[in-house]
Formats: structure tokens, sequence, C-alpha cells
């Protein structure tokens, strides 16, 4: 972004298209007096803050444009901290575009994408981290994902940051003051509690990486696949859990040739279900590359429904399944895998006893994706896999793959400062290494940032946002 921050800035902020109501934003230091020419109802400049004003919007030539109301935000007072006009019109796009054209010629300039958010944090609205979390609510699509960006927005992670932040700055200050009377060989920080307090903030970081795998899911959704061998059951599954027909189901083994992705709802957290092609070896040349497709998406699962035909299979078999997935890497080891005995509605006496003894640690549970049975408790186990015991409301978790790799790094640069001090290096250099540490912290929050960093995170927004 190479334009001036003095400008006034202008964008249509709800959807493009027809509606009852569309929402033109301005900001800048001449907002108000910029839209008050277009305005003849009332002076615009003289009004308090916070109010709303109807009238109708003409262009300079005295054309009528459209009956509007008029919201007024005066600086600071702002989503951003400036002057901020917002004009509510009818939502054609046609009445929207001669608006934008007719305040544009008066001297206002299209916003670039997140341009309005950048402003509210250059201008202290916000930390980095906050601005971020307001494009996760704007593109939030379960519960979970809202209520983390909610908490996130409202300075969750900013103030866990601060705290460590300043608590590593008082230190440091101390031992560049040390530097300063490096000739008289003077220690104004106490090396114990240093050490204690790097422990401490290491621990504390180290806490907050390892919400991450549980963050990221909850932002992005639990990516959940469905596989097992040719006719074991695993689109009408899909179909059961969707409460849709939305996979072709057929008894003929190899019908689905190409992965199905849809998604599912499970108390606020969205589950990405990935129906795959039965696993097995073939020469059809269109069935093989379903079947290495669906093993690329083994690999990439958090979860893994693991369907077999509880009438045609073996423990041995099943066994041999799951260890041929884990032998030739097919299968992160942090994956969690349900083992599902499908059909269970063609035998009245199931034993799943060999089955558990064959497969160990493995969760095993019987259902009938043709009848629903058990397909509740299913979910209630895809629920539990994932969020049980791990969420309170006031719990802050780090979700954004910035945020992680700074803390990852911030963690490697205090382990040097730990090691330096054990070794008794010289404080110019553990003072380096705690810099360091406050640099990558400062990342997160925005206190250290650079003009590619705010572009690679703005440009990223919706304009007029």
């Amino acid at each position: 972004m190479k334009h001036s921050f003095d400008d006034t800035i202008i964008a249509l902020s709800t959807p493009p298209g027809e509606s009852a109501i569309a929402v033109i934003r301005l900001s800048g230091e001449n907002s108000i007096e910029l839209v008050d020419k277009h305005f003849p109802a009332k002076d615009l400049t003289l009004v308090k803050s916070h109010t709303l004003h109807f009238g109708t919007l003409q262009s300079l030539e005295n054309e009528l444009l459209d009956e509007v109301v008029i919201s007024i935000f005066k600086a600071p007072n702002s989503y951003t901290g400036e002057n901020t006009v917002e004009i509510s019109t009818h939502g054609s796009p046609y009445i929207v575009s001669k608006v934008l054209k007719n305040l544009i010629s008066s001297g206002a300039r299209q916003a670039d994408r997140g341009e309005f958010t950048l402003r509210a944090y250059l201008n202290g609205k916000m930390d980095l981290s906050q601005a971020e979390a307001v494009a996760d609510i704007i593109a939030s699509d379960s519960d979970e994902s809202h209520r983390m960006a909610m908490q996130q927005m409202r300075g969750g992670i900013s103030k866990r940051i601060q705290t460590l932040r300043q608590e590593l700055i008082d230190f440091a200050a101390l031992l560049e003051l040390e530097l300063d009377f490096s000739e008289e060989d003077v220690e104004f920080a106490d090396r114990t509690r240093l050490k204690a307090l790097l422990h401490s903030i290491f621990q504390e970081i180290e806490s907050l990486k390892a919400s991450f795998d549980l963050g990221n899911v909850m932002k992005n959704g639990v990516a959940t696949v469905i596989a097992g061998r040719p006719n074991a059951g695993k689109s009408t599954l899909l179909n059961a859990l969707l409460q849709d027909r939305r996979a072709i189901v057929s008894d003929i083994a190899g019908t689905t040739r190409d992965s199905i992705e849809e998604v599912l709802n499970i108390n606020g957290l969205k589950y990405r279900l990935i129906d795959t092609a039965g696993i097995r070896m073939t020469e059809d040349t269109i069935e093989a590359e379903g079947v290495e497709r669906t093993l690329l998406h083994v690999q990439n699962a958090k979860i893994l429904l693991y369907l077999f035909d509880i009438m045609h299979s073996s423990p041995e078999e099943v066994e041999t399944d799951i260890q041929e997935l884990i032998s030739k890497n097919h299968l992160n080891p942090k994956t969690k895998i349900l083992l599902l005995a499908n059909k269970s509605d063609l035998s009245q006496n199931i034993d799943l006893d060999d089955f558990r003894e064959k497969m160990g640690d493995a969760e095993i549970l019987s259902i009938s994706a043709l009848n629903n049975d058990d397909v509740e408790d299913l979910k209630s186990k895809l629920y539990d896999s994932i969020i049980s015991g791990k969420v309170t409301e006031d719990k802050s978790m780090i979700n954004n793959i910035r945020h992680y790799e700074a803390l990852q790094k911030a963690n490697e640069s205090l382990q040097i400062a730990l090691d330096a001090m054990n070794a008794g290096t010289s404080t110019d250099l553990i003072a380096l290494d705690i810099r360091n540490v406050l640099f990558h912290l400062g990342l997160i929050t925005g206190e250290v940032s650079s003009e590619d960093l705010l572009d690679s995170i703005f440009t990223r927004f919706c304009i007029g946002k």
C-alpha cells in the first residue's frame, strides 16, 4: 500500500449486488466536509459525533442521487480513529456506483483492501493480532471459530503477549544498564531471578504453542477422512452424517472414483468430511487415481474414520489395512483413528473383542450407516475427540500460523539465552538474545512491524473493511 494516509478513503462496506440497503464508508480528516458538499439537508460539519441524519444525497450539479441516512463518527471515537462517515443508501448497484463516482470526483480515493482496519491499527485503535481477528470474524462460519475470533479481537492473545513482553522488557532494561557500566563490573539484574523469569516465559509460550493444533482446527475445520475398502459403506456413512443423499450409493464395488468433500457442524465445530475411493489394488486407471488421492487425504487427516464391513472383514484384515497405511507413511502419527464396524444391522451378535485385541488402543464403534444406527454416538465421539476438556471460555488459543511461527522463534531465542546464562556467557550476548525474544513477540501484536508484513496481512481483507 503506497498511498498517503492523509487521503480520504471510500468503499462499499456491504456485499455488492442488489439488497435493501447498501453502506458506503469514508474515513479521513476531510471525510465529513467532503460528504457535506453533497448533503444539502444540514451542515454535517456542525453536528455531533455518533448521530444519524436523513436527507437527500446530490451531485455537485444538484442531480438527485438517493435518499440516504448519514452516520457521523468524529475522531478519535471511530473505528479507524479518524473522522468517519457511513452512508446508508438503497441497495441498487446503479445507485451505489453513482454515489461512489460522485464522492470520488469530490476528492475521495477508493480504499485498498483492509485499509480501514489498517488505519485503525496505525491509529492505535487495536493491535495487529486484534486486526487479524477482524478478518477471522468476517470469515467465521461456526460457533467455535466465531467465539475464538471474538476473544482474540477483544485482546485475549494480546494481553498474554504484552504481559510476557513487559516482564522481559523490565529485566532487559537492567541488562542494558549493566552494559553502560561494563567497565565497573556491576550487576543490576539478579541472574537467578532472570533465569527463573526466562523459564517461566518459555513455559508460557510453550502453552500457547500447544494450543495451535486445536485453535487451527476450530478456525479452519477438522479434516475428517472416511476411508476403507470398496463397498464398506463409506458413501452411505457420509449421507447418514449429513442427513442428505450427497453421495451416490451402489452395491457395485469401486463406485466412488474421486473424493467428495462436505461440511458437518457438530455443536458449533466444523468438520470437513471427505468421502474417498475404496483402497485396493486396481488396474482401472481412473480408480487407481482415486485411490492415490485417498491416500493423500489420509495423510492430511486430523481424524480417520476407517470403515469396514463387519460381515466380511476379519480382525487380521483390518489390522493389516491400518499397519500398511502406517508403514507406507500414509498415516500421520498424530491422526486420531476411529474404527467403524459397519452393517451391524445384518448381524445380531456382533463381538468386537477380537478386533479390539488386534487393534490395541484404537477405538472401535459398531454402526449401521444404512439405518442410521449409532450415527449420533459417532458424532459425539467426533466432537469429544477434538474438544473434550480442552476449551474454557477464558482460554486464549493460537489459531494463526504467523503467530505460531513467531512464538517458535521467540522460544528458540529464549533457549539460547538460557544456555548462554548456564555457560556464563557475557552480558552483551545474553542481552542480544533477549532482544530477539522481544522482537518476535512484538511481531505478533505489531509493536514490531514492517511495510511488507502489513501488506501481507491487510491485503487479505475485503475492500470496505
